[in-house]
């Protein structure tokens, strides 16, 4: 009973992170270019009282053996790289990347991170930077008195001067690929970081040989949060903390009714 005690708090404690992570995905439903993560869980270890394959005999070997489980564990959270649905902005400088890619921005501290979210801006300069003020990288400039902005589904970002016809060129827009993007770093602000796991960024031009997606201007690209199946993911989550609850409770019974034997 003391086992089974243990094996309940434990699917307690991982139904508790897995709802914990539900509520994260619902409230960034509407973050724009945000990704859900999924919990996954794993068995701990196990209690042989009779291992597989043991001698039973002289010949003869135990089947299956008799292994009690300790419980289980939130393992990781996984990001769902599934592509959100584009909402029309018509903004000028809102981009949606369609595809495989992230835009690079350079924080202060000079590191690079990488983000879905193509809600951009221009600062003072004329820089695009990111609702936080974070720069695009490479650094793309146009000037204050230009008249139209365009961007091209290969990056190309173009604008036109009062009293001109022809258009200029302000450079190109790069996207990153990795080759374990699930294993990025979340750090907030829609930004991700590498790590060991994802692996170096790839660079490219959108719809490039690197596999990259391509731009579409006026758009951003939403949460990939599905609400319905987040809720669904609740009630389960909800239902098994409440089964590992009645397991602790039944356990409790047992040693109740084994103390007033003796009463």
């Amino acid at each position: 009973m003391i086992r089974a005690l243990f094996s309940a708090g434990t699917g307690m404690t991982a139904q508790q992170m897995n709802v914990d992570n539900i509520a994260n995905n619902l409230a960034n439903a509407n973050s724009t270019g945000f990704k859900a993560r999924r919990a996954q869980f794993e068995d701990l270890v196990y209690q042989n009282v009779v291992q597989p394959g043991a001698a039973s005999g002289s010949s003869t070997v135990v089947p299956s053996g008799l292994q009690l489980g300790l419980g289980t564990r939130p393992s990781s959270n996984e990001i769902d790289l599934s592509q959100g649905n584009f909402a029309q902005t018509n903004g000028p400088l809102d981009l949606v990347i369609q595809g495989r890619g992230f835009f690079q921005v350079r924080q202060a501290n000079g590191q690079t991170a990488y983000t879905r979210s193509g809600a951009f801006q221009l600062d003072k300069d004329g820089n695009f930077v990111t609702q936080n003020g974070i720069p695009l990288e490479p650094q793309i400039s146009v000037p204050s008195e230009a008249q139209t902005i365009t961007v091209a589904a290969d990056g190309t970002v173009s604008y036109t001067l009062p009293n001109q016809t022809s258009s200029q060129t302000a450079g190109q827009i790069q996207l990153a690929n990795f080759a374990n993007p699930a294993g990025l770093n979340s750090i907030g602000n829609n930004l991700l970081l590498p790590t060991d796991a994802s692996g170096d960024p790839v660079i490219g031009s959108p719809g490039g040989q690197e596999g990259l997606g391509t731009l579409q201007q006026g758009y951003l690209e939403s949460s990939n949060v599905s609400v319905v199946n987040e809720f669904v993911n609740l009630i389960v989550a909800q239902r098994a903390y409440e089964a590992n609850s009645k397991v602790v409770k039944a356990a409790d019974e047992m040693y109740q009714q084994i103390n007033n034997i003796t009463q």
